[in-house]
């Protein structure tokens, strides 16, 4: 039987700056025993909560039970304040980070982003006990990832070889030096947006989660 999404419930998120416009999805029949936030790209550059990484990532997470957020940082949507280069943004995830587990509090937290948003999701691990991290695309050029505790908990790195945007070989060499290491695939052909290539995104978000029980 084909998996069918639950209709998205949108909603508005105390944040640092204002209300936080969000899309909440829970599984049928969901237990409450797993959630996931997930962070967007870039908002300079467009990225919203509607990115299809990000969705594709959501969904990925939703077929195999867990609960979700997609969220707009800060001047972006309906989101109130505007971009603070990182550090507001992580504010509002850790803000999301709550609300989600206010209501799901029995819940395991993971956290997720692609490109600007595994920046954050990376900082957000660093700050809030979370159950497992997953980075897309991390820019790890721009932002400065060595200013944070490398995360205890376990972590995938999805990155496309082809990406024109975020140089895999920096990335490659950026994990080679952590320790623990994280977990990295490399997405063959794949481009920053991961054009023609969402199914095997879908694909290694899925084969490298903690299990659902």
């Amino acid at each position: 039987m084909s998996f069918r999404p639950p209709p998205p419930e949108r909603v508005m998120l105390s944040g640092p700056a204002g209300l936080l416009e969000a899309v909440v999805e829970e599984p049928e029949n969901y237990p409450g025993r797993r959630c996931a936030i997930v962070c967007h790209p870039h908002p300079l550059h467009g990225g919203t909560l509607t990115n299809k990484v990000v969705h594709v990532t959501a969904r990925a997470l939703l077929e195999r039970g867990y609960a979700t957020i997609r969220f707009n940082f800060r001047g972006v949507g309906a989101s109130a304040g505007s971009f603070d280069d990182g550090r507001g943004e992580t504010d509002d995830a850790l803000a999301v980070f709550g609300a989600a587990l206010e209501r799901w509090p029995v819940a395991r937290p993971t956290v997720a982003g692609f490109s600007f948003g595994a920046y954050v999701a990376y900082r957000v691990a660093a700050a809030r006990p979370v159950e497992q991290l997953i980075t897309i695309a991390p820019p790890v050029a721009r932002f400065d990832f060595h200013a944070w505790p490398v995360p205890s908990v376990p972590w995938l790195v999805i990155q496309g070889d082809a990406d024109q945007l975020v140089d895999p070989v920096a990335v490659q060499a950026w994990t080679r030096e952590l320790t623990p290491p994280p977990t990295v695939v490399m997405v063959a052909g794949a481009s920053h947006f991961f054009h023609g290539q969402l199914a095997p995104l879908r694909e290694a978000v899925q084969s490298h989660l903690i299990g659902y029980d």
